[in-house]
């Protein structure tokens, strides 16, 4: 095959738009709010977004994204929305069939990926219209649903069955394969494959890749297939090109701290759910430990809250930290998490506040879990405590599984002594091709290459598609 992509969920759905033949073009006629773009944009109107230069056309923008091609397909697609405008997209998509490359999509989950392991009623954080792919707008979609977007906002529900339409809408079923669990990607020469693989190869290449097959390397992608018995079904699969887009949701990051294996410690908020729905746990409990202060520790709180149980917040760093994810959201559109940060101030262990049931330990880290569900928490200034829990919850962010390549794909990454990391240590790729700069043919997409939102995630998704097709010979001169 030209191309296998490993993980389902935006960055891979969006890839396999474009890949399969749908070409955005500059919408005749059309004004982008940012002039040197529009004139770009005019100098060759009927060469496809994909066969022009992204480096040039990206050239000078700005937006809340560090790569230029994620900037430039989301101003294309939105062009004003960090304003607060609505202004349409300045493309056209026209599907082009000659155009599309043959490709698969493997994904453990539906397509969606991650978006189905999240609680279905969880708002998201980012407005509703960014969380939508190319060419069905989110709010068209749920207008047909009859449904609103709650203060901008989409529930996690929503967002994975409009990723799933979206699929069956487009005509890109064909491409998924669900179920699926790849355990080992690694570049074999040709002339190792069986004869018959061998044969197989030779064809698909020829008709798509100028290249002799007999001297060239090519990805083998080893993997099982989960029936709907339950079996494990394996499959090899032969590619020239691999995009990694498995996201980062698949190891929660632990402390490293003694008791963390005992069975009232987690590392999900998918736990303290489960605890409530079968009642382990409820408003005659001890306290809730909460470790964290991101988003899935206020999700935690806020649900805490909600059904009235206790819950002891220990986090490390101070509740002014600009670097706090809280100080940087505006008030108006995240009422829920302002609530928590206010709370983290005012409810603190040293004094007594308003909201009953919380109490906020800033600058404290967790020193041990007892078997006793006693832990133990130490301040800034060495001074320890200790409180008795009913369960705790660890939520201090996730590590993407990247088991399958070789030595955790460590030597992909921009510092190679550390493990990938997608806000720290992101996968080291060319910013206007997302390829990996360590291992050509080998491509990476999404958190992995350090977009977090899935409005940026797409730009990348552009990027691999106009390499692709270069590769594939299929970009018009």
């Amino acid at each position: 095959l030209p191309c296998v992509f490993l993980g389902n969920g935006p960055s891979g759905i969006c890839l396999s738009y474009l890949l399969s033949g749908y070409t955005p073009y500059f919408k005749k006629d059309s004004l982008h709010p940012h002039p040197i773009l529009q004139r770009k944009l005019e100098e060759t109107p009927n060469v496809s977004i994909l066969d022009q230069d992204l480096e040039y056309l990206s050239e000078g923008l700005e937006g809340r994204s560090h790569s230029p091609v994620a900037l430039l397909f989301d101003t294309l697609q939105r062009p004003d929305t960090d304003f607060g405008g609505t202004a349409e997209s300045v493309l056209t998509w026209w599907h082009e069939a000659d155009r599309a490359i043959p490709h698969l999509v493997l994904g453990r989950n539906a397509p969606g990926g991650a978006w189905h392991s999240i609680e279905g009623s969880m708002v998201t954080l980012s407005r509703g219209e960014w969380m939508g792919l190319p060419d069905l707008p989110l709010k068209d979609w749920l207008k047909q649903k009859r449904r609103g977007l709650r203060n901008n906002r989409a529930t996690a529900q929503d967002i994975a069955q409009y990723y799933q339409h979206y699929v069956m809408k487009k005509g890109l079923q064909k491409n998924f394969r669900c179920g699926t669990v790849v355990t080992s990607v690694r570049k074999v020469s040709a002339e190792t494959i069986s004869n018959h693989s061998q044969k197989d190869l030779q064809e698909n290449c020829d008709s798509l890749w100028n290249s002799n097959t007999k001297s060239m390397e090519v990805f083998q992608v080893d993997g099982f297939f989960k029936s709907v018995k339950g079996d494990k079904e394996p499959f090899s699969i032969y590619a020239e090109n691999v995009v990694l887009a498995t996201g980062t949701y698949d190891s929660p990051t632990w402390l490293g701290v003694k008791g963390e294996n005992l069975s009232y410690v987690h590392h999900q908020l998918s736990a303290l759910e489960e605890a409530v729905k079968n009642n382990s746990i409820s408003i005659m409990s001890d306290p809730v430990l909460i470790v964290g202060a991101g988003l899935t520790a206020a999700d935690a709180i806020l649900f805490a809250h909600h059904c009235n149980i206790p819950v002891i917040h220990v986090f490390r760093r101070r509740v002014s930290d600009p670097g706090l994810i809280f100080n940087q959201l505006p008030k108006m559109m995240y009422p829920e998490y302002h609530k928590v940060h206010q709370m983290m101030k005012e409810q603190s262990a040293a004094c007594v506040g308003p909201y009953e049931c919380y109490v906020s330990l800033p600058e404290h880290h967790v020193l041990s879990f007892g078997k006793d569900k006693k832990c133990i928490f130490q301040d800034k200034n060495g001074y320890q405590k200790v409180y008795k829990v009913s369960m705790a919850l660890v939520l201090t962010g996730s590590n993407p599984n990247l088991s399958f390549l070789p030595n955790n794909g460590i030597d992909l990454a921009m510092d190679s002594d550390q493990p990938v990391n997608p806000k720290r240590n992101p996968i080291d790729v060319d910013p206007f091709t997302y390829e990996c700069t360590q291992e050509k043919g080998l491509y990476a997409l999404g958190p992995l290459a350090g977009d977090n939102f899935v409005r940026f995630v797409q730009g990348g998704a552009l990027a691999v598609a106009s390499s692709l097709l270069k590769k594939a010979n299929k970009n018009p001169p």
